[in-house]
């Protein structure tokens, strides 16, 4: 564990080297070596948890309430280091060559980039109540700082203070959490929370704290709206570590505190089921209409926290229900999903950068043809396209078959229970996978296919080596993933193993047949695509006509045929985006051609998130009214301040006494 520790501080102190250093240069590399070295040096403890070897805990004293300094590894804190110690020295490498152009100093956020790698590795070994928030915050205020690197702009100002409310509003949730569940323990160390043998109804009201204070930083709908704000402002290779793997720190804190809860209710599953089929559908559902291409992979961010939370809410009815097979399978399901999902999501937000990087807009509809001069980036793109679609042989298809397999599965048990979990798992996947599927049609045909739209996409170039490889080696793991789904299969299993308890052990049988039948499709689907890669390149060998004639194509009878005529994104996905109208509210703007010779005119659509609209605008206003007579007090004079101190503490004192 002190390996573990020291791989958490090297970072740290690195990056507080490249804070020293401003404006030079060798920052940037000096930072990204320390999360590499850091990085190396974690993952040996962290290799030997997963390989089922004990890591011997830390405990030490310290001066705060509540217990001690503790930190451990099991395999459920060892399995989410994994895509922490993947992206981040992937993401750095990247981010090298993406700053180099900054004209400002980049300091800060090499500083605050080391420091949200290492309070993500800490959190995942906190075993203290305090110790968690501590860290909690501590990456919360990193991550605040690397949204807001482009202060300059406004957007990116309101972003970071959607983000920061958003996450010390499900802090609130946590503190409470903690508190009530410190009291039923009567301390505040995990082992002993595990022990405090609680009641079925402050069980449930602890997990639904649980469910808000980090299902607002997982995503869950409605506690999304700082994704699609908040991850368009920060730089790329910031993003793919934010969406890739921080929003998983909400889904690592949600499954440790199931630890510590004792038995599910069979309603905890159900909850997590309808938190999942929603976030999963609408969040597909309003990348689709989304123009800004950053703004697409953060919906798409929330769609596959829903499929996350789909696979823990069958494995904990698996657990209610006594099914053993569902349990495993869900759970497996669902946290093989936390590390594909990290591994796909930081390729297209990467890839998303390249193009930025290269056209300097996020504008779907300004892009176009950027597969001619950006091959690189396009073929990365196109793979991580495929696997966030769920599409064999790449690494989405291998979780999400778990889960649907857990649910047929068991639907043998023929009850109404499981029939109706069955039909909503199996369909809302098919539903999210097939939206999905659009989604990245649209995207990957508008940006890199067709005519370049505007001189933006005219004067594309492909980007330098060091932002290609990270994108290359994410692309491979995307497709290693698939081809070797047994071993990822056997990966997950001692995270399973902490979660699903002493059933895992009974499910061998099931297990291994689902994964035969895993490994079936996956190779069929590979020996398809490899045909069809090998006609390719046996078409291109083959000896063409000796005179060769260039002529026009068909043109529908236009002959000046333009870029304009091209399908926008817009227009793509209508058909698609009106089946959810009432969800997405889109607005229309424009008008409409007139008489024979009409004058030019433009439509354009926008869709706005309806969470942040509808419900959190609403009801900050409604707070701000409620509290605007207290402003009368922030008048600056300090002699007053210093009196409203000392009647509160007075009224403490009072208080105190009073409880003797």
């Amino acid at each position: 564990m002190e390996l573990f520790i020291l791989g958490c501080s090297l970072p740290v102190l690195m990056g507080a080297g490249a804070l020293l250093m401003g404006r030079v240069r060798v920052a940037r590399w000096f930072a990204a070596i320390g999360v590499w070295i850091g990085c190396g040096v974690a993952s040996i403890p962290v290799i030997a948890a997963l390989s089922g070897q004990a890591v011997k805990p830390i405990q030490m004293a310290w001066s705060m309430p509540g217990g001690s300094l503790s930190f451990g590894l099991d395999g459920l804190s060892a399995f989410f280091c994994l895509p922490i110690l993947l992206i981040s020295p992937l993401a750095a490498l990247y981010g090298c060559a993406y700053l180099a152009h900054e004209k400002k100093s980049l300091g800060p956020i090499l500083f605050f980039y080391n420091v949200l790698t290492a309070s993500m590795l800490l959190l995942t070994a906190s075993r203290n109540a305090l110790l968690f928030l501590i860290v909690w915050e501590l990456m919360a205020i990193s991550s605040f700082f690397l949204v807001v690197f482009d202060d300059e702009h406004a957007h990116v100002r309101e972003a970071g203070w959607t983000y920061l409310i958003a996450t010390h509003m499900g802090t609130a949730a946590l503190l409470v959490l903690f508190a009530l569940l410190g009291r039923q323990a009567n301390s505040l160390e995990f082992d002993r929370m595990a022990a405090a043998g609680l009641s079925p109804v402050m069980a449930s009201v602890l997990f639904a704290l649980a469910v808000i204070g980090f299902g607002s930083k997982a995503g869950f709908i409605p506690l999304h709206v700082w994704l699609p704000e908040a991850h368009p402002a920060a730089p790329s290779h910031v993003s793919a570590l934010m969406s890739g793997v921080m929003i998983k720190t909400g889904i690592y804190g949600l499954l440790r505190i199931l630890t510590l809860l004792g038995s599910p209710s069979a309603a905890w599953g159900w909850t997590l089921i309808v938190i999942g089929l929603v976030s999963g559908i609408l969040g597909v559902a309003f990348a689709l209409a989304q123009h800004d291409l950053k703004r697409l992979l953060a919906y798409h961010s929330v769609e596959n926290i829903g499929i996350i939370a789909l696979g823990i809410g069958a494995g904990l009815l698996g657990l209610a229900w006594k099914q053993p097979v569902l349990a495993v399978l869900g759970f497996g399901g669902g946290i093989l999903h936390v590390l594909n999902h990290a591994v796909f999501k930081s390729l297209l937000f990467l890839g998303a950068g390249a193009v930025v990087h290269s056209t300097g807009t996020r504008d779907i509809d300004h892009l176009g043809g950027l597969f001619k001069s950006m091959r690189w980036t396009g073929v990365t793109f196109l793979v991580a396209s495929a696997a966030i679609s769920g599409l064999p042989p790449f690494n989405g298809f291998v979780s999400e078959f778990l889960i649907y397999v857990g649910a047929f599965r068991g639907v043998r048990a023929a009850s109404p229970e499981t029939v109706i979990l069955a039909i909503g798992i199996t369909g809302g996947l098919a539903l999210i996978g097939g939206l999905a599927a659009a989604c990245f049609a649209k995207a990957f045909g508008v940006v890199f296919l067709g005519e370049p739209r505007s001189s933006h996409a005219v004067g594309a170039h492909e980007v330098g080596a060091a932002m290609r490889w990270p994108m290359a080696v994410l692309a491979v793991i995307c497709l290693g993933i698939g081809l070797l789904a047994p071993m990822a299969v056997n990966l997950v299993a001692p995270a399973v193993r902490v979660m699903a308890g002493g059933i895992a052990g009974s499910t061998a049988e099931p297990v291994t047949m689902a994964i035969q039948s895993l490994t079936a499709v996956v190779y069929v689907s590979a020996s398809l695509l490899l045909l069809i890669v090998g006609l390719f390149l046996i078409r291109r060998r083959l000896p063409r006509a000796r005179e060769e004639v260039a002529t026009g194509t068909w043109d529908c009878g236009y002959a000046r045929p333009t870029p304009r005529m091209q399908y926008t994104a817009s227009s793509f996905a209508q058909p698609l985006t009106d089946l959810f109208r009432i969800f997405l509210g889109t607005r229309k703007h424009g008008t409409a051609p007139q008489g024979f010779f009409p004058q030019p005119t433009t439509f354009e659509t926008h869709t706005p998130d309806a969470a942040r609209e509808r419900l959190f605008a609403p009801m900050f206003r409604l707070v701000d009214r409620a509290l605007s007579p207290i402003r009368r007090m922030q008048h600056g004079r300090i002699h007053e301040y210093l009196l409203y101190i000392a009647i509160v503490l007075v009224l403490l004192l009072l208080w105190k006494a009073g409880g003797r």
